[in-house]
């Protein structure tokens, strides 16, 4: 089976202990590009993906290096395309909290819960309940501070590296600036008609952590809450 190649991307890079992230390339278009992340959670030689992104070949060997890939954590319905490479490639699982409409093949494994016991210890599930389609966040809990790995719903842009000129000048104007939001796009098409997810963002704010690290923009390093916080009071302003 084909599938679609790697992108430009950094190295491997460790955030926390055991705990990974790598920042890529994703093209919407031939004109623009935008920025996507992975993180990779270590526990016993084990590797767990969370919204995986394919690696060239030199940086899947430094991927081995680390463990044994056999688990995707796929948080976001609207990620999952490089999720069928990994599962050929090395025979991992796929764990989502539901199905998704964008990329109903393959279907999960395994769909998760916010009670679904992980496969690695000082973790916690939390999963979005009023959204059109299941989307979940991912807390690791670490020394030096707690970080919280989203999808789509909470996103940070600290710059706008691997994004295309035409990107980096359309992003502020069309809800992406260089902070931390509530996802826009996400928002109009994962809340149902007449209703609102604050009270979903709320809950997640009742989370303790320190750090973000979301699929798209760049890993915040301290005052997370805080500016997730703020995210939710603005998206939810009106």
């Amino acid at each position: 089976m084909a599938h679609p190649p790697a992108c430009p991307h950094d190295p491997i890079e460790e955030i926390a202990r055991d705990l990974y992230m790598v920042r890529g390339s994703f093209p919407l278009n031939s004109m623009m590009s935008i920025c996507r992340n992975m993180a990779i959670v270590r526990h016993e030689g084990e590797l767990t993906l969370v919204d995986p992104l394919r690696l060239d070949a030199d940086e899947e060997r430094q991927l081995e290096k680390l463990g044994e890939v056999k688990r995707l954590l796929r948080l976001g319905p609207m990620h999952g395309i490089d999720d069928p490479y990994y599962l050929e490639r090395h025979g991992a699982e796929l764990w989502a909290p539901g199905a998704s409409e964008l990329h109903p093949e393959p279907k999960p494994d395994r769909i998760f819960t916010a009670t679904t016991p992980l496969p690695f210890p000082d973790a916690e599930l939390f999963c979005f309940e009023k959204t059109l389609q299941r989307e979940a966040a991912l807390l690791v809990r670490r020394e030096g501070g707690n970080v919280l790995l989203t999808c789509d719903g909470i996103q940070h842009y600290g710059d706008y590296r691997y994004c295309s000129l035409l990107a980096r000048m359309m992003m502020p104007w069309i809800g992406f600036p260089k902070t931390t939001i509530v996802g826009p796009r996400w928002l109009q098409m994962l809340t149902p008609p007449g209703a609102s997810l604050e009270a979903d963002f709320r809950r997640l704010l009742e989370l303790d952590f320190d750090h973000l690290l979301s699929a798209h923009g760049s890993f915040l390093r301290g005052g997370a809450h805080a500016a997730v916080e703020r995210a939710v009071e603005k998206a939810f302003a009106s």
